[in-house]
């Protein structure tokens, strides 16, 4: 897998094109949970290339939202990312905008993760610690059963993604926690800079 563009490309890319910092918090947060993902699951080599999928993946959310993974092809497009890459962004966009299925692991991954992240996220900020550090499972059950918490976050979508992935709720929900985990503290030390 070739990225055709850098990690700190990529960044400066998603600043461009996104100003908002709950968006920019949001792509740091999937790109490391990719990162985390691609070393659990064996692809430690192409760890950089899961990363920047993530970081990339709502590239064109915040300009454009009606138009979600239709307008992230040109944007990537321009600035020289390889088409493997636009494929696997725009997977996670599947069934909502777009008929890009997600067909390699990482883009189940993606798919299944994105909604589940903001989630987890919302439920995080209503601990005492305002952190995934101290998060079970058992009480992220309780904030996805209730339908009006972060209700904007797709159970529809997480648990489509759960099944592709050959997983169940409980398995995705405690990797996607472990993996925000790891990347909680380098996420809140660069969101200090912007």
């Amino acid at each position: 897998m070739k990225s055709n563009i850098t990690r700190d490309e990529a960044f400066e890319l998603l600043k461009k094109y996104n100003s908002e910092r709950f968006h920019i918090q949001h792509g740091l947060t999937v790109e490391g949970v990719m990162r985390w993902y691609a070393n659990d699951l064996g692809y430690g080599d192409d760890a950089e290339f899961w990363g920047i999928v993530g970081l990339l993946h709502d590239i064109d959310f915040e300009q454009y939202p009606e138009e979600h993974c239709i307008k992230a092809p040109e944007l990537l497009r321009e600035a020289g990312v390889g088409e493997d890459m636009i494929h696997a962004i725009c997977s996670h966009g599947y069934d909502l905008t777009v008929d890009i299925k997600p067909e390699h692991e990482m883009e189940k991954v993606l798919y299944a993760t994105d909604e589940l992240t903001g989630l987890i996220g919302a439920a995080a900020l209503m601990r005492p610690s305002k952190s995934v550090m101290d998060m079970e499972v058992k009480s992220l059950k309780k904030k996805y059963k209730d339908k009006k918490f972060a209700a904007g976050c797709s159970r529809d979508v997480i648990e489509k993604g759960a099944e592709m992935l050959g997983w169940d709720l409980p398995t995705l929900w405690e990797k996607t926690i472990e993996a925000m985990r790891s990347c909680e503290a380098d996420i809140a030390k660069t969101m200090e800079t912007i």
